[in-house]
């Protein structure tokens, strides 16, 4: 499977996202502007720099724009998609079959819902993408999903539904159970699950859903 991982200008633990590349050994790495400061800090080198360049430093614009392996995609400033939807849409181009966002999260609620939006356009092109930071992975589904115990992200399992309604919504194998529940919005229902099995299994009939793997 084709991997892009996709560096973005919000929070991220260097030491985290450094291994966490080291570990995927992606196919493809781009930066979506200030994404590149990690890069830069880090002695790593991406294959693409995309952005409006207004958030990303001088000494990395620099340091970059010397190499010539490196692709650039240069926005105006004035328009109506985030860098990180432009570097999300040109990874598929590229032939991305699985997509990663580091630095997604953040102090900018904005900016964090607004990258959970863009989770979407994976569904949209059948592609998984996900949003993972040293304490979360975020992901966005429109069909059933099993969670293997061992391979989970984080201890807690929060389910969110991003449409007015998941219809069916079964949970097996966790700690707080649901056999064909019409899961409707503005609750708190699906916060804090565990998985008490080996493996959990969520399925559902229609609808869309943001899972989120957490660890304190």
């Amino acid at each position: 499977m084709r991997h892009c991982i996709i560096v973005v200008g919000g929070h991220i633990n260097d030491i985290f996202a450094k291994e966490f590349i080291e570990k995927e050994r992606p196919e493809l790495c781009i930066a979506a502007d200030s994404g590149m400061n990690f890069f830069y800090r880090n002695k790593l080198t991406p294959d693409w720099i995309i952005g409006d360049f207004d958030s990303a430093s001088s000494e990395a614009l620099d340091y970059f724009g010397g190499q010539p392996d490196i692709s650039w995609i240069r926005l105006n400033p004035v328009k109506d998609d985030t860098d990180t939807e432009s570097a999300i849409r040109k990874a598929i181009a590229l032939g991305a079959e699985k997509i990663t966002l580091l630095g997604a999260t953040g102090t900018r609620i904005d900016h964090l819902l607004g990258n959970i939006e863009l989770l979407g356009i994976g569904l949209q092109n059948h592609i998984p993408i996900q949003i993972v930071d040293e304490r979360n992975r975020i992901r966005m589904i429109g069909a059933g999903i099993t969670i293997e115990k061992e391979k989970q992200f984080g201890k807690f399992v929060s389910l969110i539904p991003y449409t007015n309604i998941v219809k069916g919504l079964t949970l097996t194998g966790f700690k707080y159970p649901l056999d064909h529940y019409d899961f409707r919005g503005f609750c708190s229902l699906g916060v804090s699950n565990e998985i008490i099995a080996e493996s959990a299994q969520i399925t559902f009939e229609d609808g869309i859903l943001i899972v989120i793997e957490a660890r304190d």
